[in-house]
């Protein structure tokens, strides 16, 4: 059977990387965001035409901590490491939010060891008359409503206040998580002045996928994607929120018939 995770430990440059793998079939990297508070279920319907890797960032889920990472560049390095080091020739590669971002650096900079390209709420480029929410400027028990359109798909991942221990646990992973967003996006916040530039020069097919009710990035970003990568097809999904690939199943349907076409 190929429906459960199984987990492949790797060391990159001296950073203990954790990879859960699921599926068969020509490989898919998936790029997480900046936490991994949701986990990675929703990946398990690529499994009966893929391989998936879903790799934790360094100092975040189940990898270990990498406090020399200073930027999206130095995490761009480690994962030009970690494919390698996995062996895998032209995955596809898949990623959300912060992770669509990286997903974006990583194709600007070596795309031809890519086939295609998936971004799902990426971050990265701004629009300035529709701002990236600051993440810190949530009050933590909005934060379930900016996650998703539908609270309760968004709520089943927070602590629920009758296990005192899990709640314990869940804020010292999203605090672990949250000084490491800091000091990748320390520099020019959640993304580069020059990700627009490099992107035009992207030549593999892509896709991007989005709710149209995203409170953390709105939809209205997708224009500046569409305008630097002119060739990628867009996909939008109706009452879903950030997290789109929870909320609107069909979002994952399309990126497998993308894929396999």
């Amino acid at each position: 059977m190929h429906d459960e995770f199984t987990v492949r430990n790797v060391t990159i440059n001296g950073v203990h990387t954790a990879v859960k793998v699921i599926g068969r079939g020509p490989p898919v990297v998936f790029l997480h965001g900046a936490s991994t508070l949701e986990g990675w279920d929703a990946l398990k319907p690529l499994a009966a035409h893929f391989t998936v890797y879903a790799p934790s960032h360094p100092g975040f889920g189940f990898s270990g901590d990498a406090p020399h990472l200073a930027s999206m560049g130095d995490l761009v390095v480690h994962y030009r490491a970690l494919i390698k080091a996995l062996d895998l020739d032209r995955p596809h590669l898949i990623g959300f939010s912060m992770g669509g971002w990286l997903a974006a650096e990583l194709a600007a900079m070596c795309g031809e060891r890519f086939e295609k390209l998936v971004f799902v709420a990426p971050a990265g480029l701004h629009h300035r008359a529709h701002p990236m929410t600051d993440l810190a400027s949530i009050p933590p028990a909005q934060f379930p409503a900016y996650l998703a359109a539908d609270v309760e798909v968004a709520l089943r991942f927070f602590p629920d206040g009758l296990d005192p221990a899990a709640a314990n646990a869940f804020g010292q992973a999203r605090a672990r998580e949250g000084q490491s967003v800091r000091r990748l996006t320390g520099p020019f916040g959640f993304g580069h002045p020059n990700l627009a530039r490099w992107l035009r020069h992207v030549t593999n097919p892509a896709l991007i996928c989005w709710g149209d009710q995203d409170r953390i990035i709105p939809v209205e970003t997708a224009q500046l994607w569409r305008a630097a990568i002119d060739h990628a097809e867009f996909a939008s999904y109706r009452e879903a929120g950030h997290l789109v690939l929870l909320e609107a199943p069909q979002a994952m349907e399309k990126i497998s018939t993308f894929l396999n076409s």
